[in-house]
């Protein structure tokens, strides 16, 4: 069923465990209508050969979009092309290493043994939409060797590179465009005041749940 409703299109684009659960409950409380996050991450294969159009009618059932593909490279500048006048929101954490552990943590939990980092076989055996596609999903993004996936410096750089990207590609649009870390005091008003919506909370709700992958 396609989604009628006119407001535009929301895109919440910053890279996956920088606060994007805590970010959806809220729009859930605000009453915006979210898209169905697995369905979106079976399109991650599409957005490896950089083809959106599956993208783009899923885009058609909701209004408010967030993790992969929507937090990878590329995904913003296409979805700001095809729904003008959306809004777009780039969570990030107070800085790149507390954003790299909050990751590595989260997969050990997920995978691993005594919490150690997953290896390529860890990843391998791993099953999220299908058996491997955790390993698929870290070779992809980060293009990392099988005996250091989680290479420090490596994915540092992609998301500072990222979130780099994003700040300049939209540096002449900011009625389009929020910067946002969630865990901030100031920072739920000035998602409501963005989304031109009177603030239920004084500050954003708490989610983590574990067995949400967002890889």
């Amino acid at each position: 069923m396609l989604f009628k409703r006119k407001n535009p299109k929301i895109f919440c684009i910053g890279r996956n465990k920088t606060g994007t659960t805590s970010l959806s409950k809220a729009f859930v409380d605000l009453g915006f209508k979210l898209g169905d996050q697995v369905e979106a991450e079976w399109l991650f294969d599409d957005w490896v050969k950089r083809d959106f159009s599956k993208l783009k009618r899923y885009c058609q059932n909701a209004e408010v979009f967030q993790d992969s593909p929507f937090s990878l490279p590329y995904t913003f500048v296409y979805l700001d092309q095809i729904f003008p006048n959306s809004k777009f929101i780039l969570t990030v954490r107070d800085s790149a290493l507390q954003w790299y552990h909050s990751l590595v943590r989260f997969h050990a939990k997920l995978w691993a043994n005594d919490g150690v980092r997953p290896t390529k076989d860890d990843l391998k055996r791993a099953f999220y939409l299908y058996e491997g596609f955790p390993y698929d999903a870290i070779k992809r993004q980060f293009g990392t060797p099988d005996d250091d996936l989680y290479c420090q410096s490596t994915l540092i750089k992609a998301y500072e590179d990222y979130n780099q990207s994003v700040v300049e590609y939209f540096k002449y649009k900011p009625d389009s465009f929020l910067h946002l870390n969630v865990g901030k005091p100031d920072s739920y008003w000035k998602f409501c005041a963005f989304l031109n919506k009177k603030p239920i909370y004084d500050e954003f709700p708490w989610e983590q749940k574990t067995e949400d992958l967002k890889v």
